[in-house]
């Protein structure tokens, strides 16, 4: 009889009490435990199972569970008698800041509290025990305190360590979930700095100058900078999506994803769930697929976008959307299924992403959506340079929608301006584009130190992203590339034989050279006359009369097309 399967389940007992479908991710338990490591930081995209694997950390080690080691009975981890006899042996502080998605720093602040409350109500049996003292219990109080003060916060779980050592007569294991949670939310709401200080402070307490700590890990989806939040912890093991360690705990492998198949009855389909869900690479260990999406492919059937669509994805969004001319053109050229080569950071600085283009590849590979390819050899005096592509299929469809939002604020008018251009409608290419330009042109623009003099430039890359995902199919597009004398705006080749093309070039009216739009398209054709934009085309061989040429006059938010 094939297991249910549940879908969103992160409770690991109930899991394997109700016996839904489960990959065996025990090894993971005795691997951590023998790398002897005090603080472990674990990042890996959303949807990884993070938060299951916390929870069977927390089943296994917790005197919680003390006499519930039959959850782990067939499973890898029971089959040494070394950890039969830890299970269960250990006071745990569990903790999830998976929640915690306030806009401004005095709910966010709240939010934390509310987490070291409860964990201090759970404990609150200790709290009248003859091991603490009256300061002590003063102590406990005002963590229960609704008033609690900033600096009994950041000490919280430093002094629950220690009444919970005292207690017990042995070091605590601390499980901290989705720790960048609140520090991704702080970025996006302005309020980043003011978050720093105070993370710092909990975490320096909590993990480096505690001496009833016996092991910590922590996981989230990026590597926080050590210069934000981690300056004051003594070099804890850092494990991200290229590190080799723990490459098989998190995510399912294909040997796991193909069993399953078999499983459920789905053998046959295996090459499509390959394409759309396969693709995730871990240190060395490739083929990895994503488990959330093949937890629903199990329960429907039915291939979709099912791991893509489970968050907003507004921060990357914006960070492309806003993104300088760079960003935009590699992006495009990801879109077109093509792989990009840059440096990669994995410690992401949250306050610089405005201003460094390569920490948003860095975080695309941190959150999931970009793959290694190949990493060259370091060199000294130069940045290391990564071949990264898109994932998979999932991660490209995710991408084409996203793009398509852009414009959803001009209604169906960006078609119809596509649908104009490839008629040769120059008028109705007019109508439309000034539409498209009206709705759009604030939206591409970064809202920091926006100036309309930028934006014309940040709303034509937008726009060419736009081409990419509606003409893909049938055309090839590219931007920014030599041809003849120059480099042209756009080039929009037809995959077919005898099709027509189409280059554009997009020009900024200078009001000292030009007095009307006009001329600003006229300028903009003997641009492409001049520099020989055709070349290309032509040496490809598509006849001359099937090149159109199109001059985009900008002005304000006001566009001319000729």
């Amino acid at each position: 009889m094939k297991r249910t399967v549940g879908i969103g389940i992160q409770s690991f007992d109930k899991i394997i009490e109700e016996n839904y479908f489960y990959i065996d991710k025990t090894n993971f338990i005795k691997e951590w435990w023998e790398s002897g490591d005090d603080v472990t930081l674990m990042t890996r995209p959303r949807r990884f199972g993070k938060s299951l694997n916390m929870s069977m950390l927390n089943s296994f080690f917790s005197l919680d569970y003390k006499d519930r080691g039959a959850l782990f009975e067939g499973l890898a981890i029971w089959k040494e008698e070394k950890y039969r006899e830890l299970q269960g042996t250990y006071p745990v502080i569990n903790l999830s800041f998976a929640r915690i998605k306030e806009t401004d720093y005095k709910k966010t602040k709240s939010k934390i509290y509310e987490v070291l409350r409860n964990e201090y109500i759970k404990y609150s049996y200790i709290r009248d025990s003859e091991v603490l003292t009256d300061a002590d219990r003063e102590t406990f109080d005002s963590v229960l305190s609704k008033n609690m003060e900033e600096t009994d916060a950041t000490s919280a779980l430093y002094q629950l360590s220690g009444f919970l050592c005292r207690y017990y007569g042995k070091k605590v294991i601390i499980l901290l979930d989705e720790y960048d949670t609140p520090m991704q939310e702080s970025y996006v709401n302005g309020f980043w700095d003011e978050l720093v200080s105070f993370t710092r402070s909990l975490f320096n307490s909590t993990f480096k100058t505690n001496p009833w700590l016996e092991r910590g890990i922590m996981t989230g989806i990026t590597r926080v900078s050590k210069e934000s939040i981690f300056s004051d912890l003594n070099n804890p093991k850092v494990v991200t999506t290229t590190s080799d360690e723990y490459a098989t705990a998190f995510g399912f492998t294909e040997e796991e994803v193909f069993a399953a198949l078999e499983e459920y009855g789905y053998g046959g389909q295996k090459e499509d769930v390959k394409h759309w869900y396969d693709g995730f690479i871990f240190g060395e260990q490739k083929d990895i697929y994503n488990p959330w999406s093949i937890l629903n492919f199990l329960d429907t059937g039915k291939i979709g976008t099912y791991w893509a669509n489970t968050s907003s994805n507004s921060l990357l969004g914006k960070l492309i959307r806003e993104g300088d001319e760079e960003i935009k053109e590699l992006f495009g050229i990801l879109l077109k299924g093509e792989s990009i080569r840059c440096p990669i950071d994995e410690q992401i600085v949250y306050d610089q992403l405005d201003d460094d283009p390569d920490a948003v590849w860095s975080l695309l590979l941190a959150s999931g959506y970009l793959k290694v390819l190949s990493v060259d050899e370091k060199v000294a005096g130069r940045s290391q340079m990564y071949e990264l592509s898109l994932t998979n299929a999932e991660v490209l469809d995710m991408f084409y929608d996203m793009v398509r939002g852009w414009f959803k604020c001009s209604g169906r008018n960006y078609n119809g301006f596509i649908k104009a251009l490839l008629a040769g409608n120059i008028k109705e290419m007019n109508v439309y584009m000034n539409h498209v330009a009206l709705k759009t042109f604030s939206y591409f623009d970064t809202g920091k130190d926006a100036s309309m003099s930028g934006t014309p430039e940040k709303f034509y890359h937008g726009f060419v992203l736009g081409l990419v995902v509606d003409l893909a199919e049938e055309y090839v597009i590219t931007s920014n590339r030599e041809s003849g004398l120059g480099r042209y705006d756009v080039v929009i080749e037809p995959k077919k034989a005898d099709g027509d093309a189409f280059i554009l070039e997009f020009k900024v009216q200078d009001k000292e050279e030009e007095s009307t739009l006009a001329e600003t398209v006229a300028a903009a054709h003997a641009q492409i006359e001049e520099k020989q934009y055709e070349a290309a085309l032509l040496a490809r061989g598509i006849r001359e009369e099937k090149i159109h040429k199109y001059g985009f006059a900008f002005q304000g938010k006001k566009v001319l097309i000729g």
